[in-house]
């Protein structure tokens, strides 16, 4: 997020924490964000999603007096999102399948990880790209395919991710790097690169 998102972010927080009213701007602004994490991260249904989505909300508007204005919000609102879906997969012990929509153009970004320089330019092959992507990112262990969507879905940087996962960076640069590992060598199982090479 760019700084004067970042500023009115925070007055908007310190706007809500006087009269509600003004929460309904950052729920605007967050939640399309949030929804689309919760499905990629858990592949979770729309319904699923959008009842983690709501918890999500309630537990943000409950703790927005516990906002530290020094840090960036937007991780503040993801690292609350992220708990609420991990809480509810362990308690609805899902079996882990992620459910990523298949024209998610985003999907496009995770082949960066296999620092391809194919030029993907029929839309067909894109949709079987990104089916395989979506495919691999499922096979992945949950600690991967985390980082994997913060880093190259969301596109946060690694001191957000820390943020969010509550983890030194140090660690997020490891698991990233191993993640990638792991999604390589499954895409190679999975014939993606042989399928960017065509």
């Amino acid at each position: 997020m760019h700084d004067d998102s970042q500023t009115a972010d925070t007055e908007l927080v310190a706007l809500a924490l006087q009269n509600p009213d003004y929460f309904t701007p950052l729920v605007e602004r967050y939640e399309p964000k949030l929804f689309r994490y919760i499905r990629r991260f858990a592949g979770l249904s729309k319904e699923c999603a959008e009842d983690v989505l709501q918890e999500a909300f309630l537990k943000i508007y409950r703790n927005l007096n516990d906002f530290d204005g020094d840090l960036k919000f937007s991780s503040w609102v993801y690292r609350i999102a992220h708990n609420e879906t991990v809480s509810y997969l362990r308690k609805n012990k899902k079996k882990e399948t992620v459910t990523i929509e298949n024209n998610d153009p985003d999907m496009i970004n995770l082949l960066d990880v296999l620092e391809s320089d194919a030029n993907v330019v029929n839309d067909a092959k894109k949709m079987e790209i990104r089916e395989k992507v979506r495919q691999v990112l499922g096979e992945l262990p949950q600690k991967y395919r985390e980082v994997l969507v913060l880093r190259f879905l969301e596109e946060l940087d690694y001191a957000e991710i820390s943020d969010v996962l509550r983890k030194p960076m140090g660690t997020v640069a490891t698991l990233l790097n191993r993640a990638k590992t792991k999604f390589k060598e499954l895409a190679i199982k999975n014939h993606l690169t042989l399928l960017l090479h065509e």
